[in-house]
């Protein structure tokens, strides 16, 4: 703008541009210029508002792949927290719950409940978080043992604190993240090593007191003999046998299941090991008063096996047999000859009439450490059947409550 002394009013001026042509030339000249450089200017402007058109187009454009690329990643983050195998839990500094992942909600049993607050979370999940919160202050997890329908479930739960910086200011905890995990296979997995710890532990000093006692046994065995054959009540001399008998079955099934030595096997006539077995065990017999019958062979059933391992089963199935058949009862041991298809096999029956078999406990029988009774250890059957398996060979038992029991075995006949 001009200054207001170069300001001429129109009634003064227009008299002068109109007495003199050449200034009103020269005016019009000036406004052309002046017009010309408007115009210019008017296009340079265009141009910087295009320029910056294109650059707020380019930053809009750059800011939406920015938020695309945000909300992909926060989405794919939200994906993962959702799928791991843990629970997850973040509050802020109000102690509000900001999420927690479908894993947190199943093991603190939210299927439909909704919390906002941790002390709504404690009173819903039944786990007391704010104690956790001063427990887990030392960077260790906290197990926790609950009580659910399926049985007993372990939680380890966990707390960190996470941090920002705010300006120059001290940096202060703004929100918290808790990490939930079932321990559960673990604590399992836990008791079953310790249990097996333990039964190695007791299946070695089983076999050390085993070894111990056999060589007495032994001893003990020789001595009843040789006091039998000068002795002038054989009633007594009968009782010792028996109990020295029984014993040295029980050593040898200890031994039996705790893998001792390896068994050799060799061609062998199974109707005299069977009989030989039988008179081993008569004794027990006799001091239970229960007939103890053997249907004598008339031929060889040849079979590859181990003698004092058939020695064995024929002394835990007869002595099974007359601890469940009252006095006055009877025990029939016999061999027969059987046929499947092109396969022939020699088996063994020992058969009782004795108080039969629960059914509910057949499917247990051959268990280590299962006695119907509850009166003996539980590994006569355990070892039959182990020995069976070894000799190819199969035990099967028929029972029928206060009728009787009979066990089968078969060996494959060579």
């Amino acid at each position: 703008m001009l200054p207001s002394s170069h300001v001429v009013p129109i009634d003064q001026a227009l008299p002068l541009r109109l007495n003199s042509p050449r200034q009103l030339a020269d005016a019009f000249g000036e406004f052309i210029a002046a017009s010309a450089q408007l115009e210019a200017s008017y296009r340079e402007l265009q141009q910087k508002v295009a320029h910056l058109s294109g650059e707020l187009a380019d930053r809009n454009a750059a800011l939406t792949r920015s938020l695309r690329e945000n909300d992909r990643m926060r989405a794919a983050l939200q994906q993962m927290i959702d799928s791991m195998p843990c629970g997850v839990l973040v509050l802020d500094n109000q102690e509000t719950i900001v999420m927690i992942n479908p894993e947190g909600q199943r093991l603190l049993g939210l299927a439909t409940e909704k919390v906002r607050k941790l002390n709504e979370l404690s009173r819903a999940s039944r786990i007391d978080f704010d104690g956790l919160a001063s427990a887990a202050a030392d960077g260790h997890d906290a197990e926790l043992c609950l009580a659910t329908e399926a049985g007993k479930r372990w939680l380890a739960i966990g707390r960190r604190e996470l941090n920002c910086a705010a300006g120059n200011q001290e940096t202060v905890p703004l929100r918290s993240i808790w990490i939930l995990r079932d321990i559960t296979a673990n604590k399992l997995a836990e008791q079953e090593r310790e249990a097996a710890r333990r039964a190695t532990a007791l299946a070695e000093i089983s076999s050390i007191l085993a070894h111990e006692i056999r060589n007495p046994l032994a001893s003990l065995e020789l001595f009843a003999g040789l006091i039998a054959e000068d002795s002038s009540n054989p009633q007594w001399i009968a009782h010792l046998r028996a109990g020295i008998r029984t014993l040295s079955g029980t050593v040898n099934n200890v031994l039996s299941m705790n893998g001792e030595g390896v068994a050799r096997f060799a061609p062998m006539d199974l109707a005299a090991c069977v009989e030989g077995g039988v008179e081993f065990v008569r004794p027990v017999a006799e001091q239970a008063c229960v007939e103890l019958s053997l249907r004598p062979a008339t031929e060889k059933f040849m079979v590859r096996g181990n003698e004092d391992g058939i020695r064995q089963i024929m002394l835990n199935l007869i002595c099974n047999a007359i601890r469940h058949t009252a006095a006055g009862g009877k025990v029939d041991v016999s061999l027969r000859r059987v046929r499947r298809g092109s396969e022939e096999f020699n088996g063994v029956e020992v058969k009782d009439t004795g108080c039969g078999i629960a059914p509910e406990c057949l499917g247990r029988l051959f268990e280590v450490g299962f006695s119907g009774s509850g009166e003996t250890p539980g590994l006569g059957l355990a070892v039959c059947k182990r020995l069976m398996e070894q000799h190819s060979g199969t035990i099967n038992v028929s029972s029928r409550q206060n009728e009787g029991s009979s066990f089968q075995l078969e060996f494959p006949a060579i």
